[in-house]
């Protein structure tokens, strides 16, 4: 069997993941201009997310394996990521907590950057409508294949690049790191609504369970359940469907 043939041309891996970062981005720009409003856009990012990458590692004959899609450690992958939802957890609940009831005190051009929700909010415990559905979405279409191109992909092709770093809780932690959860943040302006780059936080935890397990179990579980778990909390605290 003959080995798949190498790159036309040559790149370093900074080049390559930064090169198909902004493939990636402007393809899904590019979904909401033509079909904003509609399933396509996440289509196109769900499908660039898991594929983009496959590109390279044809060249070196690489799999998803090799970037971390492996139950190798699932066990460690499930103890910290229910550590992880016991720490988070209560603190991320008064954080929201507190900022329900900052908001509607704010300048409205200044809240309207912070939130997508503003008004006053009351909690009671309630799941969004067809959280069954959430739960499949959010684990297989949003966080899988999210944490497959940033911290399976991305954050190792730059680690290659940029291997320095402190350990951090078992963890080493440098360039890669924060250039991967910054990178993150702002793919997530493919819709230009500023308080999207909240998301630069949690991807610093995502990327520390990444490199804690080695694997991408632990971050995608913990993704989703963020994601979730945000979703309960806008319903409980403003209602809605």
């Amino acid at each position: 069997m003959s080995r798949p043939s190498g790159p036309p041309f040559k790149v370093s891996a900074v080049q390559e993941a930064m090169g198909l970062w902004a493939l990636g981005f402007l393809g899904i720009i590019a979904a909401f201009l033509i079909a904003g409003g509609t399933s396509v856009p996440k289509l196109v990012a769900t499908v660039g997310f898991l594929y983009l990458p496959l590109i390279p590692m044809r060249w070196r004959d690489e799999d998803y394996r090799d970037y971390g899609l492996t139950l190798r450690a699932w066990k460690q992958d499930v103890r910290l990521f229910l550590v992880m939802c016991a720490i988070v957890g209560p603190l991320f609940f008064a954080g929201f907590a507190a900022f329900v009831q900052v908001v509607p005190h704010l300048p409205p051009e200044l809240a309207r950057h912070l939130t997508p929700i503003i008004g006053e909010g009351h909690f009671q415990p309630r799941l969004p409508p067809r959280f069954g559905e959430w739960v499949i979405d959010q684990l297989f279409v949003v966080a899988l294949p999210e944490e497959f191109f940033y911290r399976g992909y991305i954050q190792a092709r730059l680690r290659d690049a940029w291997p320095q770093g402190r350990v951090v809780l078992g963890a080493r932690l440098g360039r890669a790191f924060w250039v991967t959860a910054l990178l993150f943040a702002l793919g997530h302006l493919a819709i230009f609504q500023t308080w999207r780059l909240a998301v630069f936080f949690p991807a610093l935890l995502f990327g520390w369970m990444r490199e804690r397990t080695g694997t991408l179990v632990g971050c995608s579980l913990f993704h989703a359940a963020c994601n979730l778990y945000v979703r309960f909390l806008e319903v409980s605290f403003f209602g809605g469907p």
